[in-house]
C-alpha cells in the first residue's frame, strides 16, 4: 500500500482560523430563496415564512457568514424594491437569470433570517447598473440609527435598530461580459474607489471587498486585479476570487485535483496584490475573499439565454456524489492552507442551487454529500492552521501534471488542546497509508476518525435516501505513542481529531 507522511508541529504555523472561512451564499436565483430558505406556506415555516427545517440544517452546517443578494442578480437590483410592506413591493424582471422577481423576500427579511440562523451578513452592492449614490443610500438605510430620511424609513418598516452590517462587496463579477453593467478594470476601479472612499467616510470601520476576477481562465485574470487595486488599495480590505470546478469532462483524476487550481489562483492573486502594495508603498496586506466557490456541473447548464421568464425556476440543482464531496473537502483544505491571507470564503450556494441543502416545495429538506465535509470542517477547525508538508505518492493528471495523492492540513486549538487533521486521498484505485509524526505532542490520542467514502464513488443522497452517503467512524481511537497511523480509502475525505492533554 502506498504511504504518505507528514509532521504536525505547533511551531510551524500558517495563521489563525478565521470563522469567516465557513461562509455561504444566498442569491435571488432559482429556488435558493423561494422554497429554499423562505416558503411561508410550508408546514415547517415560522411566523416570518422561514423554513425551520432549513434553518436547522444551516445551523448544523456551521455557516458563519452569508453573502446576499448576489451574485449576478445584484447588478440589476434595486434594493428599495425589497423593503416596506410586502403587498406594495413591485414585481420586476431579473435580467441576470431571466426570472420574475416578486421581492417578497428582501433586505429586512434576510437580516431577520440571518439573525435566526446565527450568521453574519455580507452585503453586495449594485455597482453594475447603479453607483455610489445608491450604495450610500443603502448604507444609510441599513446602518444609521435614525434621524435621517432613510434610517427613519427603515424604522417605519418595523426595524428600529440598525442592522450594523460590517462587510460589503463593491459589486459582483464586473469583469464578466455576462454581467449587467460590465466594465473595464479602469472603469470599475475608479467607481469602486470613489464608492469605498465615501462609505469609509460614513464609517471607517466598514470592511470592503473589491471585485476580483470571476474565474482564473478569463483573459483579464490578474491584470484586472492589478488595475483595480491601483485605484482601490487605500480604501478596501479584501479582493474577491470566484471559482467553480466542473466534473463533466470525464477526466476524474484532474477533477479530484481541482484544489491544485484553487491553490495556484490564490498564490497568483496574493502576488498581484502584494506587487501593487509595494508599488504604492503601502504596507497594508490585502486579504482575499473567496466569496464564490464550489463544484458546479457548469457544462450541463444551457446558459442564461436558455431560460424562460418564470418565478423561482428549478435552476442548476446539481445532485452531488461522493467524488464531488471529496473535492469539496479538498477545497476546504486549500482555504485553510492559506489562512494567512484568505480571510473570508463563501460556498455557493446554500439551498437548492449548487447547494449542500436540498428542499422540495411543501416537502422535506436533506443534506447533499457535500454538506458533510463542510459541516465537519466548520465544526472542528479551530485555533491555528499548522504548516504540514506531506511526503506523498503522486498522481499524473492531464490538467495539472503531477499532484500529491494526499492533500492535507491540520489545526491546533491551544485552548482545548485538540489537533484536527483533514485529509483527502485523491487516488481512485489505491488506499493510502498515512503516518503523522506527533512527537511534539507526547501522549496525543485519537478521539475520533471519520471517513467519507463509498464503494460506489457515484453514490448520492436523495429525499428518499437522505443518509445514503455520510461520514462514518473508523475504529482505532487511543494513544498514538508519537505517531498516528491511518488508512485512507480511495477517493476519500477524512477528519481525525486528537487530544493532546
Amino acid at each position: 500500500m502506498p504511504t504518505a507522511r507528514l509532521t504536525v508541529d505547533p511551531g510551524f504555523r500558517i495563521g489563525a482560523v478565521d470563522r469567516r472561512l465557513f461562509g455561504s451564499f444566498v442569491e435571488h436565483m432559482g429556488r435558493s430563496v423561494y422554497t429554499g430558505v423562505f416558503e411561508p406556506d410550508h408546514p415547517a415555516a415560522d411566523e416570518d415564512g422561514f423554513r425551520t427545517d432549513v434553518l436547522d440544517l444551516v445551523r448544523e452546517l456551521g455557516v458563519t457568514l452569508v453573502r446576499y443578494p448576489g451574485g449576478n442578480f445584484v447588478s440589476n437590483y434595486r434594493w428599495e424594491d425589497g423593503v416596506g410592506p410586502a403587498d406594495r413591493r413591485p414585481t420586476r424582471l431579473d435580467l441576470a437569470w431571466r426570472s420574475v422577481e416578486s421581492n417578497a423576500f428582501g433586505l429586512n427579511e434576510f437580516m431577520a433570517w440571518a439573525a435566526k440562523a446565527g450568521i453574519e451578513p455580507m452585503m453586495a452592492l449594485n455597482l453594475g447598473t447603479r453607483g455610489t449614490s445608491e450604495a450610500l443610500d443603502l448604507l444609510e438605510y441599513t446602518n444609521h440609527p435614525g434621524g435621517t430620511a432613510l434610517s427613519d424609513l427603515r424604522r417605519s418598516h418595523g426595524v428600529a435598530d440598525p442592522h450594523g452590517v460590517r462587510l460589503w462587496c463593491l459589486g459582483n463579477e464586473l469583469d464578466g461580459p455576462w454581467q449587467m453593467g460590465h466594465k473595464t478594470a479602469a472603469e470599475y476601479g475608479r467607481l469602486a474607489a470613489e464608492t469605498a472612499r465615501a462609505m469609509k467616510r460614513f464609517d471607517p470601520g466598514l470592511e470592503l471587498v473589491a471585485c476580483g476576477s470571476s474565474n482564473a481562465h478569463i483573459d483579464t485574470f490578474a491584470s484586472w486585479e492589478a488595475t483595480v487595486l491601483e485605484h482601490t488599495y487605500p480604501f478596501v480590505d479584501y479582493v474577491s476570487l470566484h471559482a467553480y470546478y466542473d466534473p463533466t469532462d470525464r477526466d476524474t483524476d484532474s477533477f479530484l485535483a481541482s484544489a491544485a487550481e484553487m491553490d495556484r489562483m490564490i498564490d497568483s492573486i496574493v502576488s498581484t496584490a502584494d506587487h501593487v502594495g509595494a508599488k504604492l508603498r503601502d504596507r497594508k496586506k490585502i486579504k482575499l475573499s473567496f466569496d464564490e466557490w464550489n463544484v458546479w456541473y457548469q457544462s450541463r447548464f444551457g446558459g442564461e439565454d436558455s431560460l424562460d421568464w418564470r418565478p423561482a425556476p428549478r435552476l442548476i440543482e446539481d445532485v452531488y456524489d461522493v467524488t464531488d464531496a471529496v473535492v469539496v473537502g479538498s477545497l476546504l483544505i486549500t482555504l485553510l492552507r492559506h489562512a494567512d491571507r484568505v480571510g473570508a470564503a463563501c460556498q455557493a450556494q446554500l439551498a437548492n442551487v449548487i447547494a449542500p441543502i436540498m428542499t422540495e416545495p411543501g416537502g422535506p429538506a436533506w443534506r447533499q454529500t457535500i454538506f458533510h465535509p463542510f459541516a465537519q470542517t466548520a465544526r472542528h477547525a479551530r485555533g491555528t492552521v499548522l504548516r504540514v508538508e506531506p511526503d506523498s505518492p503522486v498522481i499524473e493528471t492531464e490538467r495539472y501534471g503531477e499532484v500529491p495523492a494526499l492533500w492535507a492540513t491540520a489545526t491546533h486549538d491551544e485552548e482545548s488542546g485538540e489537533i484536527v487533521l483533514f485529509a483527502v486521498n485523491r487516488d481512485r484505485t489505491s488506499p493510502l497509508a498515512l503516518t503523522a509524526d506527533l512527537r511534539p505532542f507526547p501522549g496525543a490520542r485519537v478521539l475520533e476518525h471519520l471517513v467519507l467514502a463509498d464503494d460506489d464513488p457515484g453514490a448520492v443522497n436523495t429525499a428518499e435516501r437522505p443518509d445514503r452517503v455520510r461520514p462514518r467512524p473508523v475504529d482505532g481511537t487511543g494513544t498514538c505513542d508519537g505517531a498516528l497511523t491511518a488508512q485512507l480509502p480511495p477517493v476519500s475525505w477524512s477528519m481525525i481529531r486528537l487530544a493532546t492533554r
